[in-house]
């Protein structure tokens, strides 16, 4: 039995439908304009990722389910959960009903924690990326503004420690991009929530890429010893621990002694054969005028062409006996005899494979 007012024994409100929406009638209209008077906004559109208010013409909420949505969108808490991991299943058994998506998934793995640990920074980027690129409008409304809110805390902390600008300047690009052609598209593409939030969220970005070109980094002051202060071999030892060709030519620019260090044909060679098979080696050879191979520019020319290995102070760990998703610190409740032999890394292309189906 359906009831249609407060109280079951009530007989219910009658209501009549006007050009603002349903309104209810006498007696209850003086109650009426009493919450429509509190739910009257002259600026109507409130972004849930920013407190800046469009102007617009004046609009009329008509019942308390908008206000509390409208007020539910622009709050930025995240949703917060006991356990740090989730059970990943992909269809219904009689003991679970339903499957796990990639947005419960983000929300449940406390990824606003983990950009705090340097350990798992890039890795949290790279992941975001990743959904930026291909998945962002599979996420839910409230994945999506754990997203986006995740994203903010990221931005200011690249302007706060200049920590990797570099970075977050792709993954911001990637990012605009996407939404660029998301906003031009819509109605093809499913899009949670006002076109304006979205726009907002577009400008927001632009406003980060032009921080972060105008970021500038502060000098150290440091009266102890300094990385020039240290013997060259173990400079060169530090060059030859760097996986990434560009974070080699940034420490390059830093001194003399260390720009020679990065010009090093082994060093680029060895980083080469890290990252790329001999195969790949004959399909783009690049001489220099002395006849011998320029492994530096072989290097950039492999990476428009293949990519890289990746690199993480710390992962996700999927264990493929219980078929759980879990960082590796906090654990999860295994029930396997030996949990070590279960845990496999997991990188950020394969968590997005984990909730493809």
């Amino acid at each position: 039995m359906p009831f249609l007012g407060q109280d079951w024994r009530s007989p219910g409100w009658r209501w009549i439908k006007t050009e603002d929406g349903w309104k209810r009638c006498e007696p209850c209209e003086s109650e009426l304009e009493d919450e429509n008077n509190q739910l009257n906004i002259s600026h109507a559109v409130i972004l849930d990722n920013d407190e800046d208010i469009y102007n617009t013409d004046n609009c009329e909420f008509a019942s308390k389910k908008r206000k509390k949505d409208h007020f539910r969108n622009n709050a930025k808490s995240q949703c917060f959960y006991r356990e740090k991991w989730i059970y990943v299943h992909k269809e219904s058994t009689r003991e679970r009903h339903g499957y796990c998506t990639l947005g419960e998934a983000f929300n449940r793995l406390d990824f606003s924690s983990a950009i705090q640990d340097v350990r798992r920074f890039n890795y949290v980027v790279k992941l975001l990326q990743l959904i930026a690129v291909s998945q962002l409008t599979s996420l839910s409304g409230a994945a999506q503004k754990n997203y986006f809110n995740i994203l903010e805390k990221i931005v200011r902390k690249v302007l706060e420690d200049q920590y990797n600008p570099r970075l977050i300047r792709e993954f911001l690009q990637d990012l605009s991009s996407t939404l660029c052609v998301l906003i031009r598209s819509v109605g093809e593409s499913v899009l949670i929530g006002n076109i304006n939030i979205w726009i907002c969220r577009l400008e927001t970005i632009l406003l980060w890429q032009q921080q972060l070109n105008h970021l500038q980094i502060t000098k150290q002051v440091n009266n102890g010893l300094t990385l020039s202060d240290l013997p060259l071999h173990m400079l060169n030892n530090i060059l030859y621990r760097f996986a990434d060709g560009w974070d080699i030519i940034n420490l390059g620019q830093v001194t003399p002694t260390l720009y020679m260090l990065s010009e090093d044909r082994q060093l680029w060679k060895k980083l080469c054969q890290y990252h790329f098979a001999e195969k790949q080696f004959c399909r783009h050879l690049i001489l220099s005028e002395k006849g011998h191979i320029d492994w530096k520019l072989m290097y950039f020319a492999l990476e428009k062409c293949y990519p890289i290995k990746e690199q993480y102070g710390d992962t996700l760990h999927f264990c493929r006996h219980c078929s759980i998703l879990f960082w590796k610190d906090t654990g999860h409740p295994c029930t396997a005899s030996d949990p070590n032999n279960c845990f496999m890394p997991v990188s950020p292309q394969h968590f997005i494979d984990l909730f493809k189906f």
